[in-house]
């Protein structure tokens, strides 16, 4: 199944991410990161070893800490293994060599290694875009961190990100990477701004979106799941690539392709969703 939504809970508070694993959250991401004062790193890295030593229901992530400090390589000795953690999700990615240090020092012993996940944070990170998206095949997506890439850049209008936004998309679509998750809406209780602002992400390409509140996994959900016009459209392009071959115009005079049959079909999978 597609996820739409990662759900994000503090490593230091074991049973706010106990309560995070019922939320009906897609994914839960732990973080070890900026949600952890520095006082508390060391309890939060030995509690989400302790909580995530078993498998768990659903997919969990590690957000550990930057990858230019100490911390994170505890992190990542302490965690990268554990049967509960099924991804890494790696904060203030700048350069696609931190990308292949990182698979190789997780990969075990007989081979693979374990699905990690870029988060660009910086003037630098969004430059590097691509080539940190096609880093290694242990990279299997990437995103923002908005809240970082604002202050660097100093934006003050959220459509002073709208370039950096494309460019992940267009990133993470060229790397053959899924469509990358918007970065999370950091007021809890505007759900009607949250809707919108997903609206403008699904629009750019985005799909689906991290949550810091159980709150908002159905406002996301909802903003991603395709209307009932979208489906009927996408039904009618299968059943016109069923029995025609190459390019063809529907009875509307819409031009149906290739690409546009993809879409379709990638329309239909997210519908089961429903």
């Amino acid at each position: 199944m597609t996820p739409l939504t990662w759900l994000y809970a503090p490593g230091d508070r074991p049973d706010t991410v106990t309560k995070a694993l019922a939320a009906g959250a897609d994914v839960v991401v732990v973080d070890l990161e900026d949600a952890v004062a520095p006082d508390r790193k060391d309890y939060a890295r030995a509690a989400t070893a302790e909580r995530l030593a078993d498998p768990q229901p659903l997919p969990v992530h590690v957000r550990v800490n930057a990858l230019d400090g100490p911390l994170a390589v505890a992190d990542l000795a302490a965690l990268a293994a554990l049967p509960g953690v099924s991804g890494v999700r790696l904060p203030k990615v700048t350069s696609p060599r931190q990308i292949v240090t990182v698979a190789e020092r997780t990969a075990p012993a007989e081979g693979g290694a374990l699905a990690l996940y870029a988060l660009l944070e910086s003037a630098l990170g969004i430059e590097h875009a691509h080539a940190i998206a096609g880093a290694h095949p242990a990279l299997r997506g990437i995103a923002l961190g908005e809240a970082d890439l604002r202050a660097d850049l100093g934006v003050r209008e959220d459509a002073g990100l709208d370039w950096s936004r494309s460019r992940v998309v267009v990133a993470a679509r060229a790397a053959d990477l899924p469509p990358p998750p918007q970065s999370v809406h950091p007021d809890t209780r505007d759900l009607e701004g949250l809707a919108a602002s997903c609206a403008r992400g699904r629009a750019l390409g985005f799909l689906g979106r991290s949550a810091i509140h159980p709150r908002q996994l159905p406002v996301i959900e909802r903003a991603y799941l395709p209307t009932d016009r979208e489906i009927e459209e996408a039904e009618t392009v299968v059943k016109a690539a069923a029995t025609e071959q190459g390019a063809q115009a529907l009875p509307d005079g819409t031009f149906v392709d290739a690409a546009v049959v993809a879409a379709a079909r990638r329309t239909l999978s997210l519908a089961r969703r429903r």
